[in-house]
């Protein structure tokens, strides 16, 4: 029985030398290309072209991100349905190549499967700047896949040839671009959204539930008016619902503008007018993401201030997050000489030198995320300059931008995932702490500030302070204001609703 090529198994080494460290065998075999013959390992589905870059940037040792192998996979797909519909190649060789993308996109579907099939795309991210390597790699693919379907030796280019028949009307400059921006559109969808909505979902539970204690409000790190612990919660989970909506525009500036149908430099040669729209319009059937074709060609493939769009949103939503997990990190500083407010899930000892020490480690490992997602929107922006990445009518940083992309929106999905789960799903709220330094707030006198004036209002606060006094108290002794008309002057809930007046500042 044949060998299958994507089997995990190994086969006898012989003594022959390998010719990639990539690969599992030590047999190879011949395959050639335009530059001519190349030894590839044997049970490789890759071919000539994907060797040659194989050897040429053994740069990071990090292939092109699964992510965009599988959405290119998709992406080919929908192009061979596009051709056979619009009579540009015959239905057989259209066939033979979506039964083969159909067999890679099943590996995906697992992890082990997905973890298998990689090992037929092993280019190094820092290679040409187009992803024409990549391009070509998954053409071999597919075309090796369906040669071994039709019973022919890999590497036969029958039924179907890498660049004839995978690649028609298209280039790696439309592709590769178009696949980057289908990975970041997908895994935005079907990972960072559905995180930060579960997220949100549980920040506004806590609002709920805790809305009806009153706090001491702090800004600048210093004493302020009263506000509701539910109030505090509303601002962190309005924060995630607007990441949510950020997270919605980034899908929309990369799947509204799809450079495929622009071919080599945006003029469409060698494609159907109408291939980009229906390549497009599959691709929205099989994601259900609403994809179109670039209304400029040359703007979508000579740039790609879409995904430093998308970057920029990806970035906001990890500085929310980062408010969100550094304010929960102070509220629950302490236990003893700290705000110690809030307690923070236990999830792991703190120290290997202090026992019993508690440190809000999910909180840091989120902001640690923020940073990282700072540092590749820089790269990313860094990749679209002119002078860098954007060079008349193509972008040559392409596969790190890509990678950088799909590497903020998993860890951006992952480190929400993380947040709610280990930290906010299990916080729980001290009360008597939180609540019990509001009649001590010496900023009580906000309220007092419409009745006797800043000024006095001012000079109350500071004596209070000299005395030790709360701010009832001074004003009480000082018959200030009347008793009863204090009472409600200085009640803590009906401070924290709106309609009061009074001089504004932080």
């Amino acid at each position: 029985m044949a060998r299958d090529p994507m089997s995990t198994k190994t086969p006898k080494k012989s003594s022959r030398p390998s010719a990639s460290a990539s690969a599992s065998a030590s047999i190879t075999r011949v395959e050639t290309d335009s530059m001519g013959a190349m030894e590839v390992p044997s049970d490789a589905l890759f071919g000539a072209t994907t060797q040659r870059a194989v050897l040429n940037f053994p740069v990071s040792g990090r292939p092109v991100p699964p992510a965009q192998i599988e959405a290119h996979i998709l992406l080919k797909k929908a192009c061979a349905e596009a051709n056979v519909e619009l009579g540009e190649i015959g239905k057989d060789k259209a066939k033979a190549i979506v039964d083969a993308c159909n067999e890679l996109l099943g590996r995906f579907e697992s992890k082990t499967g997905r973890d298998d099939v990689m090992r037929h795309f092993p280019i190094d991210v820092f290679q040409t700047g187009s992803g024409t390597s990549t391009n070509m790699n998954v053409n071999e693919v597919i075309a090796n896949i369906a040669a071994r379907r039709a019973g022919k030796p890999i590497g036969a280019k029958d039924p179907v040839h890498p660049n004839d028949h995978v690649n028609y009307g298209q280039s790696s400059n439309d592709t590769f671009p178009s696949s980057m921006q289908i990975a970041g559109a997908v895994r935005i969808d079907r990972s960072l959204i559905p995180a930060l909505e579960r997220l949100a979902a549980e920040l506004w539970k806590k609002s709920k539930a805790w809305d009806k204690h009153v706090k001491i409000g702090r800004t600048h790190l210093m004493d302020a008016t009263p506000i509701r612990v539910g109030q505090e919660f509303s601002g962190f989970a309005a924060a995630i619902d607007e990441s949510v909506e950020r997270a919605r525009r980034a899908i929309a500036a990369l799947a509204g503008n799809m450079p495929i149908g622009g071919t080599a430099v945006g003029t469409g040669i060698n494609a159907h007018p109408k291939f980009g729209k229906l390549v497009c319009a599959k691709l929205e059937k099989e994601t259900g993401i609403r994809f179109r074709e670039a209304k400029n060609h040359f703007e979508a493939q000579s740039t790609r201030d879409c995904v430093v769009e998308a970057s920029g949103h990806l970035k906001t939503i990890a500085v929310s997050l980062t408010k969100v997990a550094n304010d929960i990190r102070w509220l629950g500083s302490g236990p003893r000489t700290g705000l110690f407010e809030l307690t923070i899930p236990a999830t792991q000892p703190g120290s290997s030198i202090m026992p019993g020490k508690v440190n809000p480690v999910i909180c840091e490992s989120v902001m640690m995320v923020a940073c990282q997602i700072v540092g590749n929107d820089a790269a990313i922006t860094l990749g679209g300059f002119g002078g860098v990445g954007s060079l008349l009518q193509l972008n040559v940083a392409m596969p790190m931008i890509a990678e950088r992309l799909l590497d903020s929106i998993e860890l951006l999905a992952n480190a929400a995932e993380m947040f709610l789960t280990r930290c906010i799903a299990g916080l729980e709220l001290n009360i008597d702490i939180a609540t019990g330094t509001v009649e001590k707030s010496l900023m009580m006198v906000t309220s007092l500030a419409p009745v006797i004036g800043y000024d006095n209002a001012a000079k109350l606060a500071k004596e209070a302070f000299k005395t030790g006094e709360t701010v009832r108290q001074h004003a009480l002794r000082h018959k200030l204001v009347e008793e009863k008309h204090l009472a409600k002057l200085l009640d803590p809930t009906s401070m924290t609703k709106p309609g009061g007046k009074g001089p504004g500042g932080g």
